[in-house]
């Protein structure tokens, strides 16, 4: 029995957010109230595996002398960069490693990595729009080729032992609920995250929530076993309840709602929240950014700086000053000095 039926009902999760979802932000979200799953950024399959093939080949030039090998020429997997993506603290579980390719091999070789590193899931990405990925066959273009998609699935699950889920939309350029969710519930995975917008959509229009009752009825004909996920302007948690009330779905994603908010799963609204513990906190995280991904550009920071410092008198000029840190010490000198600390 995996995780996923040992969750409660209904059920909070984190989205899976590029430069978000790091390991120093779940810290903040875990320290302060925890999702019921954790979500890592999405990482590529491809370049999980490609980037371990070259460091085993540096490793042998490196008997040879090569100065880009490891010392005495020996491969460690801890110096694949993407690895860091992959990075995780024992009070994160359990925790979905989010996973993205077009080419079965490379999502079995992936899906088997994050079992060998501690996960407790894997989440096969096929919503994401971003042209690069789609450019591969993979993120939301897979929606165009249920086909494929339930291979990648089936891959992942001969792979490990894992429970694998999937996070997608609700068609390409329109609605696709009966074609494209129906292929996914006959590969059985543990359970299907839906953004209740289309890839067309983007983020530009709101979010159905009125599709997840299509969704669950689908859901409920082809594969009852299935859990289902929504994901899609979600406020808060009465919001999140409110929404998994009215489509009977199991859960609710919560991503933009975490943003200034690392107390949203433990039920608290952003104005809930002293300004100075909001500022303890962005000081904190900027904190544990520079200790968890120390290989990423500190600049990352900034959407949570516009997130943490805002609603309030000064913050404009605060939220100014604040973007010319380039140092966790120099972001927290500011904020100590700054009037609205007084």
């Amino acid at each position: 029995m995996s995780f996923w039926n040992r969750l409660p009902k209904p059920f909070f999760v984190m989205a899976p957010m590029k430069d978000v979802t790091d390991a120093a932000f779940r810290q903040l979200v875990a320290k302060r109230g925890a999702p019921n799953v954790f979500w890592t950024e999405f990482v590529s399959a491809d370049g999980l595996y490609h980037t371990r093939e070259i460091k085993k080949m540096q490793a042998k030039s490196g008997e040879a002398g090569s100065p880009d090998a490891p010392v005495g020429g020996a491969f460690r997997d801890d110096e694949n960069p993407l690895l860091g993506i992959l990075a995780k603290s024992e009070n994160e579980h359990p925790i979905v490693a989010q996973i993205f390719s077009s080419k079965p091999e490379m999502i079995a070789y992936a899906a088997k990595l994050v079992a060998d590193l501690g996960f407790d899931g894997v989440d096969i990405n096929m919503g994401c729009p971003d042209r690069a990925v789609e450019k591969q066959g993979a993120g939301a273009a897979l929606v165009k080729n249920p086909k494929l998609a339930v291979r990648l699935i089936r891959a992942a699950q001969g792979a490990s032992s894992l429970p694998v889920s999937v996070k997608t939309r609700i068609g390409y350029n329109k609605e696709s609920l009966d074609e494209w969710l129906t292929a996914l519930l006959e590969a059985n995975p543990s359970a299907i995250t839906l953004h209740l917008r289309t890839r067309k959509e983007m983020s530009l229009v709101p979010a159905a929530w009125e599709h997840m009752n299509k969704a669950v009825e689908i859901r409920n004909r082809v594969n009852p076993n299935v859990l289902l996920i929504g994901n899609g302007d979600v406020q808060d948690l009465d919001d999140a309840r409110a929404k998994i009330a009215e489509s009977s779905c199991e859960g609710a994603m919560l991503g933009r709602a975490m943003f200034g908010n690392p107390w949203v799963f433990a039920g608290k609204k952003s104005e809930d929240t002293p300004l100075a513990e909001k500022l303890a906190a962005l000081v904190e995280l900027a904190q544990d950014f520079e200790k968890l991904r120390p290989q990423k550009n500190f600049s990352i920071l900034k959407k949570h700086i516009k997130a943490f410092v805002t609603g309030f008198d000064g913050a404009a000029e605060l939220r100014a000053e604040l973007m010319t840190a380039e140092d966790a010490a120099a972001l927290a000198a500011i904020i100590a000095k700054h009037p609205v600390q007084a």
